[in-house]
């Protein structure tokens, strides 16, 4: 039987979780000897997330805090004037066009050209002097602007995960122009504005806008990797997907090596070498994850010690099992293990004796595991009386896809060898029929309802982390000798990037 491990809200700064440079970590010679999960992104998912970029980008101007701009000039004839603009705010923006370049042992290079912004806010102006009276005066005014934007995100690692710089960001004005209210005012207050503000005014818009980019690439860096560790972690069962080496920065792809050690309360999880190597990965599909065999192995054994491996199967599903076939054979089998017993008044239980061990091979997932099975009657008016025990170690391979939003399990080459059987009905042993009965009854529907019952609790597992909420298509699940490599294209759900946007700012 199989209990296996573990097996979501993407944007472009997933990037900035599972790619980063080093600087503020420590770690051994490249390849880290500890390295349980990989991750490559390829440069088609990256101009993929780039598109949600201008979500990004319109919320960093939308949330930028624009701080009033005064000032003040000595004018001939009229003096000294002052002026201030306030409550500036972005009335609408658009943008044309966003590339990002993967520069190699370097950063990620986001181009954002024409972005078209109209800011709007009040001016207020006033002058003394010269034969004019002391006048303040205010307008509504809006400022048409076109800006290029050019961010080179640098990737750091700080207490074994990522922290995102982007002030390396430059703005670049096309158009900055003043309109007035209904454009009453005279040619002059537009010089001033031109001549006194407008380098004022696009110091403070790229301060202001640059900061908030590097604001929202942290918060977005800090939410993925939460998300990320939630993913991988179930009560006291988790996996450490702290960084495991200096990732790297290729034109082609993205990558990231994770320890992968598995968590749970004293069980201490280690391992001493990594048989991972770039050439097993290629740059077809958008995204890969590389997994060693020792963290299923792992989580089967924390599985264990939490005493989850556990099966209770009653009713229906109990009848079903052994009501498989309608032969003179089965019917005898029933009626002396049930000795007459209905189904709804028995109950069996399977459970794992010991930590099941897993390996990983071209055929598939290969679990072996000592079992125990108990069947108990419940008489009426009576105390639970056990009919069976037998326990008997169980080897088959997996084979496991991803279809339609479920995780699909095909048990295979199954073997069954018994190690204690006993049975009330037959307390001599030397009856094999019912032995015979149970081997099939195990092979043909036991070990298939057991694996039904991992699917459906796995699946569960998987969408309450999420993953139902992403577009996956044509994932593959290919195992090899000592790993697996999950490999797959996707769509982004745009309306998960909104709804975060909308809820942290």
């Amino acid at each position: 039987m199989l209990w296996p491990g573990r097996m979501r809200l993407w944007t472009f700064r997933i990037l900035l979780v599972l790619v980063h440079a080093s600087a503020a970590c420590e770690f051994g010679p490249f390849p880290y000897s500890v390295t349980g999960i990989v991750c490559r992104m390829t440069k088609p998912a990256a101009l993929l997330l780039n598109q949600e970029t201008a979500q990004v980008i319109q919320a960093a101007f939308r949330n930028a805090k624009f701080p009033n701009i005064t000032g003040e000039r000595s004018m001939r004839l009229l003096g000294k004037v002052a002026y201030g603009l306030t409550n500036i705010q972005v009335n609408d923006l658009s943008i044309e066009q966003s590339e990002v370049e993967l520069k190699e042992n370097d950063a990620i290079h986001i181009a954002i050209k024409n972005v078209t912004a109209f800011f709007k806010g009040t001016l207020t102006y006033g002058y003394a002097g010269g034969w004019f009276l002391h006048l303040f005066h205010s307008v509504d005014f809006e400022i048409e602007s076109s800006i290029d934007l050019q961010i080179n995100i640098k990737l750091m690692c700080q207490k074994d995960q990522v922290a995102a710089d982007a002030s390396d960001c430059y703005l670049t004005f096309h158009k900055l122009m003043l309109h007035l209210q209904g454009d009453k005012e005279p040619g002059w207050l537009k010089q001033l504005f031109v001549d006194f503000i407008s380098f004022t005014l696009k110091l403070v818009l790229k301060s202001e806008v640059c900061n908030e980019i590097n604001f929202l690439a942290q918060v977005l860096a800090d939410f993925v990797h939460d998300l990320a560790e939630n993913f991988v972690w179930d009560e006291d069962i988790g996996v450490d997907i702290s960084l495991a080496s200096v990732p790297l920065i290729k034109a082609n792809y993205l990558e990231s090596h994770h320890k992968g050690l598995v968590l749970y309360k004293n069980y201490s999880d280690v391992f001493s070498d990594s048989v991972f190597s770039p050439s097993l990965l290629t740059e077809s599909r958008m995204l890969y994850f590389w997994l060693s065999e020792h963290i299923l192995s792992s989580l089967a054994s924390a599985a264990f010690l939490d005493k989850r491996l556990v099966l209770t199967i009653r009713g229906e599903k109990l009848q079903a099992l052994f009501e498989m076939e309608d032969t003179e054979a089965q019917r005898k089998a029933v009626q002396m293990i049930f000795q007459g017993t209905s189904y709804n008044n028995s109950v069996a239980k399977v459970w794992s004796l010991a930590h099941p061990k897993i390996s990983l091979q071209p055929e598939g997932t290969v679990v072996k595991s000592l079992v125990a099975v108990e069947i108990s009657i419940f008489p009426t008016g009576e105390e639970p009386l056990m009919v069976l025990y037998m326990e008997k170690e169980i080897m088959v391979t997996i084979q496991a896809a991803y279809v339609e939003k479920k995780l699909i399990l095909h048990p295979s080459d199954s073997r069954i060898e018994f190690k204690v059987f006993k049975c009330t009905a037959e307390p001599s042993g030397n009856d094999p029929s019912i032995r015979n009965f149970l081997q099939t009854m195990i092979s043909v529907v036991g070990i298939p309802e057991v694996i039904s019952r991992i699917e459906q609790a796995l699946t569960s597992l998987m969408n309450s982390k999420g993953l139902h909420l992403f577009e996956i298509r044509n994932p593959e699940i290919i195992t090899r000798k000592g790993y697996v490599i999950v490999q797959l294209d996707f769509s982004f759900p745009n309306h998960l990037l909104l709804d975060f946007l909308e809820k942290r700012l």
